[in-house]
């Protein structure tokens, strides 16, 4: 597929003999031009910038930015946000992407990251995220794009080394290119492929991949969930997963995605005005994937990896599961189906089952689940769900790093159980009052398939919000943080 932009992290001064040079921090680090003046395109005079300064202001809320030419060359000064919330990273990522896109609109650019040590990589994978890698529009027309970009630590004057921070960033690229492909080209088996395509390009012993897909394969595994979500697909369902094991490791962390490379509903139809966007509805695994490709490229040492895709098109067809119909879980469950467009929690219960029966610590499942964490947690921040108060306080802290935000939901099994009482299986598929803390209870259903006898760690984060930006763009939400954790925890 076409690359618009081509990017490049630099451990120095960018250029600045470039069509568009960009110049980002909070309205403290710009104010000191004379310690600026040697990074900043020739021409420009401390008057100019003042000026240029009183114009964007201190940034506001949601930052501000401002430009002028300087011959060729289009200046753009960004003024990130004040102070934040305690509950947003100080990276003030949310901003970010926003403010830096104007860098992507001439053919070369160079973007200048002001901040602190703390705000790097946050600061890094959000400017990264201005510059999507899939399109299909014809490049005669639209033209390519090479943009470098530096950040500048505002602690000592001396230039951050981006060497650990590209492969994130690209990685979180790579995410967002994922999501925006449609199904047409990123069905199941071309999900599979990227898959094992990676492993043969690293070419490491450590990196290995096992594929489970079609009925005989899903069903000698006992992956009855991800079996009938999407056993009406043209292209049948599969489970991937990718283990990396590092020498001397023996924790083992397994990142979980949920994989429905498009949902129409089901039988239990989304209509027009929801379905479009649905290509996107795999935002989790490909968020898992690409933090698994970014703690390889980063020579994670910390434990043993494994990355479980549940990957499934949740078609219309005559196979199509039925509401009423019972499916047989990896974890011996019997899920009676209530509705069908509640399927990626039957995907991910498998994974997590599967994953937890494989012996893994620390299970972590991400997926672009309810429409209720939206409507809870916003667009920017992702929901997260745990009975276990360490691991919740590790994924805030790793969610303040990276500029991934999550926060803590209401997670209560005593009141979320009595949900998904049914009267002929162990469980239903959707909560009996939709109203009654949705998301939890979805989060709750995916618990309740890890082994009876399982010690596993488990945590369940929702990016139905932050998977998409406003445009329907992917964002690659969740592999900055999912990366984060798993160098914490290890």
């Amino acid at each position: 597929m076409p690359t618009t932009t081509t990017l490049t992290y630099l451990s120095c001064a960018p250029r600045t003999d470039v069509d568009t040079f960009l110049v980002l921090g909070p309205y403290s680090s710009l104010l000191p031009f004379d310690d600026l003046a040697q990074h900043l395109p020739v021409g420009l005079d401390k008057a100019t910038w003042a000026e240029m300064l009183q114009r964007a202001g201190r940034g506001g809320d949601t930052g501000a930015s401002t430009s002028t030419y300087l011959g060729r060359t289009r200046l753009v000064l960004a003024v990130l946000p004040e102070a934040g919330s305690r509950h947003l990273s100080p990276a003030r990522a949310w901003a970010t992407t926003g403010l830096v896109k104007p860098a992507n609109s001439r053919s070369s650019s160079s973007v200048l990251i002001l901040g602190p040590p703390a705000s790097a990589q946050g600061q890094v994978v959000a400017a990264a995220r201005a510059f999507p890698l899939y399109s299909r529009k014809d490049e005669a027309r639209t033209g390519r794009r090479r943009v470098s970009l530096a950040c500048l630590d505002t602690t000592d004057g001396s230039f951050h080394d981006l060497t650990r921070l590209s492969a994130l960033a690209e990685a979180v690229r790579e995410a967002a290119r994922l999501v925006d492909r449609p199904t047409s080209e990123l069905n199941v088996s071309a999900f599979v492929k990227e898959a094992t395509d990676w492993v043969a390009s690293v070419g490491d012993a450590r990196l290995t991949v096992e594929v489970h897909q079609g009925q005989v394969a899903l069903e000698a595994q006992g992956l009855g969930g991800i079996w009938g979500v999407g056993k009406a697909a043209t292209d049948p369902p599969a489970l991937v997963c990718l283990s990396w094991t590092p020498e001397g490791a023996d924790q083992r962390i397994a990142l979980v995605g949920k994989g429905v490379v498009y949902d129409t509903g089901g039988l239990s139809l989304k209509g027009k005005d929801h379905m479009p966007g649905m290509k996107g509805d795999m935002g989790g695994a490909a968020a898992t994937f690409a933090a698994m490709q970014a703690l390889v490229a980063q020579g994670y040492d910390k434990a043993v990896l494994h990355c479980v895709l549940c990957l499934a098109e949740n078609a219309v067809g005559p196979e199509s599961v039925r509401p009423d119909d019972i499916l047989k879980m990896h974890s011996g469950k019997t899920v009676e189906v209530n509705n069908t467009d509640a399927e990626g929690r039957l995907c991910l219960a498998d994974g997590v089952s599967w994953a937890a029966g494989r012996g893994a610590d620390i299970v972590i499942d991400a997926a672009t689940l309810t429409g209720a964490a939206l409507v809870t947690s916003g667009r920017v921040v992702a929901a997260i769900y745990t009975p276990d108060e360490d691991l919740e306080r590790a994924l805030v802290q790793a969610g303040h790093t990276s500029g991934d935000n999550v926060f803590p939901l209401l997670y209560a099994p005593q009141l979320h159980a009595q949900q998904f009482k049914s009267q002929v299986a162990d469980l239903r598929n959707s909560a009996k009052d939709r109203a009654n803390a949705q998301s939890s209870t979805a989060a709750w259903f995916i618990e309740q398939h890890l082994p009876a006898d399982s010690q596993a760690r488990w945590a369940h984060v929702d990016i139905a919000g932050p998977g998409w930006d406003s445009h329907n763009r992917g964002t690659g939400f969740g592999a900055a943080l999912l990366t984060q954790l798993c160098w914490d925890l290890g």
